[in-house]
């Protein structure tokens, strides 16, 4: 673990990265075979407003459905298979709620970090549905989810219905303001595109009281420069070639 930071450094990007298909239990339990212990993923309402493990606004890319994920119920996602797009070793894998992975999670004792990943134009319904879920599934945990989003709408709604999860900023470009935002919604941490990063903003970060996290970082001299930097979290696709530190 990262001094006073209950996370580990090295994160999973979407369970497994590339190796099994994205955002299912068959990715987090092929992560986990690589010795990774914390996990990030996406999770976004169904229509009938469940939280879902996915990454697309649409179902065609990682399903064998069609159209808007917010289109199906949640009866109607769990019977599409999210595998077969990936290999034939995982067909038939379903679409996982973010109940079970709280349930797969808690019992192998792993963490999370959870990216609020809202159809467009439910941005403040599916942060503060996520975020009350999350609270409620993850209630007495020793280490809770840590919730991000690029949606500053779903992360106030996120700080408003569950204030006591901790959150973290996700930002691809780096503004001026991005101390002001972390302020101003209350985060714990910025999780950056790691192509803005360097050892200044990680140090102005930490200074600020920030904790840093970056995505997706799949080069091992790279993962090396920026934990050297101090960063305190990195997301990556390489689980096979980036070895998570104890």
């Amino acid at each position: 673990m990262n001094g006073d930071w209950p996370y580990p450094r090295h994160i999973a990007h979407r369970g497994a990265g590339k190796l099994a298909p994205e955002n299912t239990l068959a990715a987090f339990r092929h992560g986990a075979s690589f010795g990774y212990r914390m996990f990030e993923f996406d999770v976004k309402l169904s229509g009938d407003g469940k939280p879902v493990l996915m990454h697309d606004a649409t179902l065609d890319r990682t399903t064998s459905g069609h159209g808007r994920v917010d289109a199906l119920t949640l009866g109607e996602i769990a019977a599409l298979d999210a595998g077969s797009w990936h290999s034939p070793a995982f067909a038939g894998e379903p679409v996982p709620t973010l109940a079970a992975i709280a349930r797969y999670t808690q019992a192998n004792g792993y963490l999370v970090n959870i990216e609020i990943k809202p159809v467009p134009g439910d941005e403040y319904r599916t942060g503060a549905a996520v975020a009350l879920d999350a609270l409620s599934l993850w209630k007495g945990a020793a280490v809770p989810p840590l919730l991000s989003s690029f949606s500053e709408v779903a992360l106030e709604a996120a700080r408003l219905a569950a204030s006591g999860l901790p959150r973290a900023l996700l930002l691809d470009k780096l503004p001026a303001d991005w101390l002001d935002r972390l302020r101003r919604l209350d985060c714990v941490a910025l999780d950056s595109n790691h192509r803005e990063l360097d050892a200044d903003v990680i140090a102005a970060a930490h200074a600020a009281g920030f904790k840093v996290l970056c995505y997706t970082v799949n080069d091992p001299s790279r993962a090396q420069d920026l934990l050297s930097w101090g960063l305190d979290g990195l997301i990556t696709d390489a689980v096979d070639q980036i070895a998570p530190q104890p």
